[in-house]
């Protein structure tokens, strides 16, 4: 799956990602004292020499911060104690392209005073959407908003995220605080009414999943602080204590150096089911890399302690050696398969469900663009049925003749939206995914061998397709398609494909309406029309965000559009910041309360860049 596109490695000179958008003051990595310092001081670990040391594509998407405190009060703080504050700094900006030199420290958020500080331990989380149920429809005594007052949503507060460009962690509501991750590793809770902030805590590299916050009886008060879970770009799964921000463990499931993740955790009882994706596939743009060796997982983690329960691998054999590349590099095969998507619980039959990607080499082997059927105590797979055969592909495959793009050369469909177990009466379900080829599929989970059904909702793309996400209102299925110009050869499609939210019968798996988007872009920089993010629903309404930094209201009935904002703007926010908003994609909307949470900002693959998050509620109030 296409996370970013990342540039070749040159020696040890880097360059900025493509698709990333620059930081105002970007330097020119080739030329930086920083590039000398990281080849003498880190290049022999973190070019291949330490298996579990981060690739430097890793850094190009942190923060400068965060290197220099990793370097100071962190993990590489013996590495780096030969070094001065100087070179320290230069390192940091070497890696994540940023200059420093006319540094402004970003306002911090205002801090909650008063009853604006106390959390109300009788609202437990909604236990809805990634991390719960994969459904993401709220139902009306949660959301607390009617259809016919979503017309008169006004923005009620904003915040710019610091030191970022792009804004992906799903906002959480519980005890009447928002939980939301940022680019530079910081975890919010904001009070709901006001926006402030009752505490704000970092990790050591951005979070993308949703903050999943344990759930207990509503109106009661939980035995003891409840927890927080997610996890980060390094591939790290923690816990911390909801009411301090207190990181109570912290775990590392993949020893790979590329694994991440990127899919929230779901949570169930006492164990917390983990999906583990990479990166790899970008650093096969470095010819002389061996790839790969990455294999997709999924891993269960006792909540208490972090501890390992099992561990369900996409690709049951560790890749060996097929050949070499006409570069003379070894190729490693089966690999990749990782798992992008929030997985979905099956409590009645027991198990787990969840999706994988391309394989990153040749040859392709029956685990990629795969739907799977994990048992949900063992970890053993049940079953498992692959949506599109041969599709191996790596970022080396956008640059025509590029050796180390496997011979299949995509088309890269990745299952990375999350599965939907959908209930369609008579006590039957019925099991639907889709992905990045534009096609859905409808399974009966009691009678896997194959699907019920299967409808082209979109013509596909290497960005989707069905991207991040779709939604649920009873036996309908809505659907959003993104259908991106770029094929997975670096070329263009000549048609429009089927951008725009569509929706679907579960049953039988027949379009009920279309609902095509209209261009907004209007001349703007990196701007397309289509909807990657995923879709939230809520009774009669589909809430959608749009690529173009449009908000969408839905009716859910007839497709129409009820309510529209553009986000791709400037926001003045309470602490005198300003949140500029841009392509919305990865998470969907959060409704809770009467108030609609989105974040708005992208900046991966040429794709508008922004740092807002924003609360709308009815007039504003």
């Amino acid at each position: 799956m296409l996370l970013a596109l990342l540039a070749p490695l040159a020696g040890v000179a880097l360059a900025a990602p493509e698709g990333a958008t620059k930081p105002a003051a970007a330097l020119d990595p080739a030329v930086h004292k920083g590039s000398t310092l990281f080849a003498q001081n880190c290049a022999i670990c973190h070019l291949g020499g330490v298996p579990k040391a981060p690739h430097p594509d890793f850094f190009r998407m942190s923060s400068p911060k965060s290197i220099i405190e990793a370097m100071n009060n962190g993990v590489m703080k013996a590495q780096a104690s030969h070094l001065s504050a100087d070179e320290r700094r230069q390192i940091a900006e070497y890696l994540t392209n940023t200059s420093l030199s006319d540094y402004k420290e970003p306002p911090a958020p205002i801090m909650c005073e008063g009853r604006a500080r106390e959390f109300d331990l009788r609202k437990p989380p909604q236990a809805v959407g990634w991390g719960y149920d994969t459904r993401r429809f709220v139902p009306a005594r949660l959301a607390g908003l009617k259809t016919d007052q979503v017309r008169d949503l006004k923005l009620k507060w904003s915040f710019a995220f610091p030191e970022a460009i792009r804004a992906r962690s799903q906002p959480v509501v519980a005890m009447g605080a928002v939980f939301v991750g940022s680019q530079d590793g910081t975890i919010y809770a904001f009070d709901l009414e006001t926006g402030c902030a009752r505490w704000t805590s970092r990790v050591a590299s951005e979070v993308r999943t949703a903050i999943v916050v344990e759930p207990w009886k509503a109106g009661a008060r939980p035995a003891r602080n409840p927890r927080l879970y997610f996890g980060d770009l390094m591939g790290r799964v923690y816990a911390m204590d909801a009411l301090t921000g207190k990181v109570l463990w912290r775990e590392r499931p993949d020893d790979h150096p590329n694994a991440t993740i990127t899919g929230t955790p779901a949570l169930h009882g006492d164990t917390l089911y983990v999906p583990v994706s990479s990166l790899e596939m970008s650093v096969s743009l470095n010819q002389d890399y061996p790839c790969c060796t990455f294999r997709g997982s999924l891993v269960a983690l006792d909540t208490r302690t972090g501890a390992l329960r099992w561990k369900h691998y996409t690709i049951p054999t560790a890749a060996t050696e097929q050949g070499k590349t006409g570069a003379g590099t070894p190729i490693f095969a089966p690999s990749g398969a990782p798992v992008w998507g929030s997985p979905a619980v099956d409590v009645k039959r027991g198990l787990i469900y969840h999706g994988s990607g391309e394989n990153y080499q040749s040859p392709a082997d029956g685990n990629s663009d795969a739907l799977f059927a994990v048992d949900m105590k063992t970890g053993k797979r049940r079953w498992h049925y692959q949506l599109t055969a041969r599709d191996a592909w790596n970022t080396a495959c956008m640059k025509p003749g590029h050796p180390s793009c496997p011979a299949e050369k995509g088309p890269d469909t990745d299952l990375s939206a999350s599965p939907l177990l959908i209930d369609i009466g008579g006590g039957k379900q019925v099991l639907v995914v889709a992905s990045k080829s534009g096609t859905a599929w409808g399974f009966d989970p009691d009678a896997p061998g194959k699907p019920l059904w299967r409808t082209e909702v979109g013509r596909g793309s290497l960005q989707g397709g069905v991207h991040f996400g779709m939604a649920v209102e009873g036996t309908r299925v809505f659907v959003p398609i993104y259908d991106s110009k770029e094929t997975a050869h670096g070329g263009t499609y000549s048609d429009a494909g089927f951008p725009g939210v569509h929706a679907l019968d579960a049953r039988t798996g027949k379009i009920v309406w279309r609902g095509p988007v209209d261009n907004r872009c209007n001349g703007r920089k990196d701007c397309e029309p289509g909807v990657s993010a995923a879709a939230t629903a809520m009774p009669g309404v589909i809430f959608a965000g749009h690529l173009d930094g449009w908000l969408r209201a839905y009716d859910s009935a007839s497709g129409q559009v009820i309510w529209q904002t553009d986000t791709a703007q400037a926001f003045t926010t309470a602490n005198g910041a300003v949140a500029t908003g841009g392509s919305m994609s990865g998470p969907g909307p959060a409704i809770s309360d009467g108030h609609l949470i989105v974040n708005s900002g992208y900046g991966f693959a040429f794709k508008m860049p922004g740092n807002a998050l924003l609360v709308y509620s009815v007039d504003g109030r």
